[in-house]
């Protein structure tokens, strides 16, 4: 049996960080009841990331928005919010990732649905936190990116602040959340207690950052130094980095450096005999390596480096990582289907319980494709 079957999440949020959490629970088992507006719906429902449309509507929220259920009702409409509080009183979750003072407007903030649920676990995601003069912002992930200084550990030292290239702080922050949730659920199990579980993307961005962060402060306030060229992290030293080959590209991780020329027959490498110089040097052994990487096929430099226990690997791209061999035995894909037909592979959630997968043939819900089941369930109470 999946482990949150039987509890009932009731989620107002949108975009990524909230659906990215109650997903989760959804792939754990929870039943996930989405609060949507009429007509419009989850805003992630027209968020387009590209030009890659399915059934009408955004693949992101295709992706995030599996495994769940669809209520679409108007939250300013006093029949339509007495079916809203119907579920919340049923619910053992609910959250959501409005700014701050958002919910308190709407009533749904948690004072009031604690006194409709004294046993709920409550969760919020904000872009900042409660408090600050940035509380009001947009809790937008590439925003939070570039003030929480993470755009400048990626790239060389020549390219400027370079954000990653997913929105990655949406997705801790939604994974944080969920963290919490799961510990209070377990709480109230324990001792009947609800409680309130506040996530901020900030928080979250820093949280993400903590070994860096950790360094600066010990380092007496020294900001971190991309090398010039094949930079994979501003606080390690040579060989770390992803270099071009002959026909490529190959990762390596760390590694000593006398070692290396000895394997890759690079009689330059040599001269780096102290281990201090991976770092004080690391900008003009970076280049060596680079230029000798280039005159040799990355399966070349595999074959060497492989056997000797060395950290490397071949840099895949999606087409030929899903074609690999390793990737397959995974199974990390999965077919997922909508009511009306529609089908389209996706993602399985990362986690495995006594050695299963957790998987569900359940896709997206159209907007409001549940509100007949859903108000036939409470009419019956």
């Amino acid at each position: 049996m999946m482990p949150l079957k039987d509890y009932l999440v009731v989620d107002f949020s949108q975009f990524l960080s909230g659906p990215s959490a109650s997903l989760r629970l959804a792939d754990l088992g929870a039943r996930v009841i989405k609060i949507e507006r009429p007509e419009t719906g989850d805003i992630c429902r027209h968020l387009y990331t590209s030009n890659v449309i399915l059934n009408g509507e955004s693949s992101v929220f295709h992706a995030i928005n599996r495994n769940k259920e669809s209520f679409a009702v108007d939250i300013k409409d006093e029949k339509d919010r007495e079916w809203i509080w119907k579920l919340i009183r049923k619910a053992d979750v609910v959250m959501h990732n409005f700014r701050p003072g958002v919910m308190e407007r709407l009533g749904f903030d948690y004072e009031s649905v604690k006194a409709q649920n004294p046993q709920v676990v409550y969760g919020e995601i904000s872009g900042y936190g409660t408090d600050g003069i940035w509380k009001g912002n947009p809790g937008q992930d590439l925003l939070l990116q570039s003030l929480s200084g993470l755009t400048w550990l990626s790239g060389d030292a020549d390219d400027g602040p370079v954000p990653m290239g997913l929105s990655i702080i949406d997705m801790l922050a939604g994974a944080n959340l969920a963290n919490g949730l799961l510990a209070c659920l377990v709480k109230k199990a324990i001792s009947g207690m609800g409680a309130l579980v506040q996530v901020s993307m900030l928080e979250t961005a820093f949280d993400f950052q903590f070994e860096a962060i950790t360094t600066f402060n010990r380092d007496g306030g020294q900001l971190p130094q991309r090398t010039a060229s094949n930079n994979a992290h501003a606080y390690l030293g040579a060989p770390y980095g992803i270099y071009q080959t002959q026909n490529g590209w190959l990762a390596l991780a760390m590694g000593q450096i006398p070692v290396l020329g000895n394997l890759l027959s690079c009689d330059a490498l040599l001269a780096y005999q102290e281990t201090a110089e991976a770092f004080d040097k690391r900008d003009e052994i970076k280049a060596v390596l680079a230029s000798h990487l280039k005159t040799d096929t990355t399966e070349k430099w595999l074959s060497v480096l492989e056997p000797a226990d060395i950290w490397c690997a071949d840099v895949l791209t999606w087409d030929k990582l899903m074609a690999h061999d390793g990737f397959k035995a995974l199974e990390m894909l999965q077919e997922v289907t909508m009511l009306d037909g529609f089908s389209y592979k996706t993602t399985r959630c990362p986690i495995r319980m006594d050695g299963q997968l957790l998987t569900s043939a359940k896709a997206s819900p159209a907007l409001g494709q549940d509100n007949a089941k859903i108000i036939k369930e409470l009419s019956n109470e």
